[in-house]
C-alpha cells in the first residue's frame, strides 16, 4: 500500500473551485495589468506550462479573486439568460466557465502541496471559504439547476453524442448531490456547513504540516543511531544545530525504525510520530471531531443516514454496506496472518536475547531480521541497484515504451518551482507530442507528506490542450555527490505514481471535467496500482536495476529473493491498511446527533468494534489525528478505495499474464479501453468490457499470500 494520499486532493479542490464562490466586485474593479501578474494570462511556454521564473507569491490572491469574479459572472449569465436551455448555452457554457480560476488554482494547489510557505498558507486559509461559497453559488443556484434539470428531463431528444450525454448526466447528478433540491432555508444552512468545513480542512492541513516539522526528533549522541550508515547519518545532520534530525513521514511507522538497533531510539521516534498531533501545540483532535460532526450534519440535511452514504453515491462501491462486506472478507485472514507474523518476530526477539514483548516500534526492525533469515534478503544489498534517475528513465519510462510506445526527452529549459524538480517531454510512438512530465521526488519541510500526482494543465480537445502532469514523492535527499538510492518499496511507489500520470497523459476527452483521472475514488487508484506490476517484470527489472557504481545488472539471486519475499509481512501490511480504512468509515458513519467528546477513545472503540486491535503490535497506517487523506484531502469515506482497486489491479494483471504479458498489443488494448476513457463510461462497464468478466478477489489474496 502506498502513501499516495493526495492524488484526488487537487481534483476535489479544483472541482470545488470550479463551481465555487462569488465576489461583489465587477471585473473592471478587480482587473490587474497582465504585465504585472503573469497568472492572468496563459503561459507562452510549451504546453502552456507555468512560468515559474515570473510567478511570485503575491500574484496568487488577486488572480484567484479575479478568477472567482469571472466565474460568477459567467454563472449569472447562464442562469439568467432569457433563452430556453440548450446543451450549448447551459451545459457547455458551464463547462467553459472558470478558465482563469482553473489555471491559477492548478498552480496554487501544486505549490501549497509541494513547496509551500507562510504567504501561500495565509492565502490558502483566506481563500478556502471563498471557494466553498463559490461552489455553493453554482450548485445551489435554483435558476441554474432548473435549466440543467430541464435538459436532463428531455435528454433523449437532444441528439447528443455519448460524451456530451455523459457530461449532462454528470452535471445533473452533481447538482442533486450538492443539495440543489433543498429548500432555500436548508440551502443557507448547507452553505454555512460547507464554508466551515472548508476552513477546517485548510486548518487541519496547515496544523499537520507544522506537526510533522515540529515532531522531528533530534539526537546528539551518535550511539543512539547505531544501525544507520555513514551516508544516512550525513544526510540527517541537523542544519539548525548539533546532532542528527530525524524527520517524520506521514505514516505511523517510520522507515528508519527498520535499521535502528537501539530500542529506546526506536520507541522515541515511533512515539513522536504517533503523538505528533495529539497533546502537542499542533493538536488536531478538536479539528477532526468538528469536521466529522459537520459532515454528519451535512449528510442528514441532504437526506442521508450518514456522510459515507452521501459520499459513496458516484463510486463503484455505491453504499457503505459493500465496503464493509469487502472488509469482513479480509479482516479474519489479515489479522490471523499478522498474529502468525508477530509470533515469528517475538521468537526472533528472544533469539537475539531480548526479554521484552513485541511493540509497534520493534516490528520493522525484527521483521527485517526474520526476512533475512527466511529469504536471506538484505535491503542494503538491493538499494545500490535502484538509483532514482535510472529507475525512472530505464525502468518506468522503458515499461511505458514497451507497453504504449511512448518515449521521453529531458527538458532543462522548462522553469520549475524547485531546483530538485526534473522535467521530461513525452512523445507518442509516431513522434507526436504527448505532454510534459515533472518529477519532484525529495522530501523537504515545505512539502506535505506522502506521494501524489496531479496536473498543471488538463487534457481537453475543447481547448486543444495536452496534459502537463507532475508526480510528487518524499524520498530522503542524498548529500551532494552521493547517489539517490531507493528501497524496493520506494521503487514501487515511483511506478505507482507514474501509473496515475499515464492515466492523465492518455486522456482523450473533449471536456476537461471528464478527462483522465476525473473518475471515482475507488477507480482512480486502479491504473496506478496496476503499473506497479512492471517494477518486477523480468524484462523491465533487468533494464533498470543496475549497480550505480559498476553498471552491472542485479543478480538473478537477488531478484529471486525479492520475489520470494513478496508475500512477507503481508498480514501486517493488510491489517494496518484495514485499520486505517475502517477508521475512516467509522468516522463517517456516525449519525448527525452523535457527539464525540474524545477522539482517542472513539478511535480505540472503532478498532475494537471492527476487531482490528487484536494484534496490538500492528497500529493503523494512519492515526486519526494525522489521517490527511480523510481530514485534509478528498478521501473521506474513501480510503477503502486503495483496497478496492488493489482487487482490480491484481485481477487486471492476471489478464496480462494469461495474454502474453508486456507487449504493445496488450498495452494498446488497455490504453484504448481503460486508460484513455476518463469518466466517459460507467466504470463497472469500462472494466468488464476490457476484462471480459467481473473482477475477482482471488488474485489479490494469492498475491498477498493469503490463499
Amino acid at each position: 500500500m502506498k502513501n499516495i494520499s493526495f492524488i484526488l486532493l487537487l481534483a476535489v479542490l479544483f472541482s470545488a473551485c470550479k463551481d465555487s464562490k462569488t465576489s461583489d466586485r465587477s471585473t473592471s474593479q478587480n482587473t490587474m495589468n497582465t504585465n504585472e501578474n503573469p497568472l492572468l494570462k496563459e503561459s507562452s511556454l510549451p504546453y502552456h506550462a507555468p512560468d515559474f521564473r515570473v510567478i511570485e507569491n503575491s500574484h496568487f490572491k488577486p488572480a484567484l479573486l479575479q478568477g472567482i469574479t469571472e466565474k460568477m459572472e459567467a454563472i449569472d449569465k447562464i442562469a439568467n439568460t432569457p433563452e430556453a436551455a440548450t446543451f450549448e448555452n447551459t451545459i457547455l457554457a458551464l463547462e467553459k466557465s472558470g478558465v482563469l480560476l482553473e489555471r491559477v488554482r492548478n498552480i496554487f494547489s501544486a505549490l501549497t502541496g509541494a513547496h509551500t510557505n507562510d504567504t501561500l498558507q495565509a492565502v490558502q486559509e483566506e481563500m478556502a471559504p471563498k471557494f466553498s461559497e463559490l461552489r455553493d453559488a453554482v450548485y445551489l443556484n435554483e435558476k441554474l439547476f432548473q435549466r440543467v434539470k430541464s435538459l436532463h428531463d428531455r435528454k433523449e431528444s437532444l441528439d447528443l453524442d455519448a460524451e456530451s450525454m455523459k457530461l449532462l448526466e454528470e452535471y445533473f447528478e452533481d447538482f442533486e448531490i450538492a443539495g440543489a433540491n433543498l429548500s432555500n432555508a436548508d440551502k443557507e444552512t448547507l452553505k454555512m456547513y460547507n464554508s466551515r468545513l472548508a476552513t477546517l480542512v485548510t486548518s487541519f492541513n496547515k496544523t499537520l504540516l507544522e506537526a510533522n516539522n515540529a515532531g522531528a526528533v533530534v539526537f546528539t549522541e551518535k550511539s543512539d543511531l547505531k544501525g544507520l550508515s555513514e551516508a544516512q547519518l550525513k544526510s540527517l545532520e541537523n542544519k539548525e544545530g548539533k546532532g542528527w534530525k530525524i524527520p517524520l513521514k506521514n505514516t505511523t511507522q517510520q522507515p528508519l525504525l527498520q535499521s535502528l538497533e537501539k530500542r529506546e531510539t526506536r520507541e522515541k521516534i515511533f512515539k513522536a510520530a504517533w503523538n505528533r498531533a495529539d497533546g502537542t501545540p499542533q493538536d488536531t483532535k478538536g479539528i477532526i471531531t468538528e469536521i466529522a460532526a459537520l459532515r454528519a450534519k451535512k449528510s442528514a440535511l441532504l437526506g442521508f443516514g450518514n456522510y459515507a452514504e452521501w459520499s459513496l453515491q458516484k463510486t463503484m462501491a455505491k453504499v457503505p454496506e459493500n465496503v464493509f462486506k469487502m472488509f469482513n472478507g479480509l479482516i479474519p485472514s489479515a489479522t490471523a496472518k499478522a498474529a502468525q507474523e508477530a509470533e515469528e518476530i517475538q521468537n526472533m526477539i528472544r533469539k537475539k536475547g531480548g526479554g521484552f514483548t513485541l511493540a509497534p516500534w520493534d516490528w520493522n526492525h525484527y521483521a527485517e531480521m526474520v526476512r533475512k533469515v527466511k529469504y536471506d534478503l538484505d535491503e542494503d544489498q538491493i538499494k545500490p541497484y535502484f538509483e532514482l534517475k535510472t529507475v525512472l528513465e530505464k525502468g518506468i519510462f522503458y515499461a511505458a515504451e514497451r507497453l504504449y510506445g511512448i518515449t521521453f526527452k529531458v527538458r532543462t529549459d522548462i522553469p520549475t518551482y524547485h531546483e530538485d524538480v526534473l522535467v521530461y517531454e513525452l512523445f507518442e510512438e509516431n513522434g507526436d507530442k504527448l505532454g510534459l512530465f515533472y518529477g519532484d521526488f525529495f522530501a523537504r519541510p515545505s512539502k506535505r507528506g506522502g506521494a501524489w500526482m496531479s496536473n498543471f494543465v488538463n487534457q481537453s480537445h475543447l481547448y486543444q490542450k495536452k496534459p502537463v502532469i507532475y508526480n510528487v514523492c518524499n524520498y530522503p535527499k542524498p548529500t551532494e555527490g552521493e547517489p539517490a538510492l531507493l528501497t524496493y518499496d520506494e521503487v514501487e511507489t515511483m511506478f505507482h505514481e507514474f501509473g496515475h500520470a499515464l492515466h492523465g497523459f492518455f486522456a482523450d476527452q473533449q471536456y476537461p471535467s471528464l478527462s483522465g483521472t476525473s473518475v471515482a475514488r475507488d477507480f482512480v487508484e486502479f491504473p496506478s496500482q496496476f503499473n506497479e506490476n512492471w517494477a518486477l517484470y523480468p524484462e523491465v527489472l533487468k533494464n533498470y536495476a543496475l549497480h550505480y557504481k559498476t553498471g552491472e545488472p542485479i543478480p538473478q539471486e537477488l531478484i529471486n529473493k525479492i520475489k520470494q519475499s513478496g508475500t512477507f509481512n503481508q498480514g501486517y501490511s493488510l491489517t494496518e491498511n484495514l485499520a486505517a480504512s475502517n477508521l475512516d468509515m467509522q468516522w463517517h458513519i456516525i449519525a448527525s446527533e452523535t457527539e464525540i467528546t474524545d477522539a482517542n477513545e472513539f478511535e480505540k472503540e472503532a478498532l475494537r468494534r471492527t476487531k482490528l486491535d487484536v494484534v496490538s503490535a500492528v497500529p493503523p497506517r494512519y492515526r486519526s489525528t494525522y489521517f490527511a487523506h480523510i481530514f485534509g484531502s478528498g478521501y473521506a469515506a474513501g480510503y477503502y478505495s486503495y483496497l478496492w482497486t488493489e482487487m482490480l489491479h491484481h485481477d487486471a494483471y492476471n489478464w496480462f499474464e494469461t495474454h502474453g504479458g508486456l507487449n504493445r498489443e496488450n498495452g494498446q488494448r488497455f490504453r484504448n479501453m481503460v486508460l484513455s476513457r476518463g469518466n466517459t463510461l460507467p466504470l463497472e462497464k469500462m472494466y468488464k468490457d476490457w476484462r471480459g468478466q467481473e473482477p475477482k478477489i482471488d488474485p489479490m489474496l494469492k498475491a498477498r499470500g493469503l490463499k
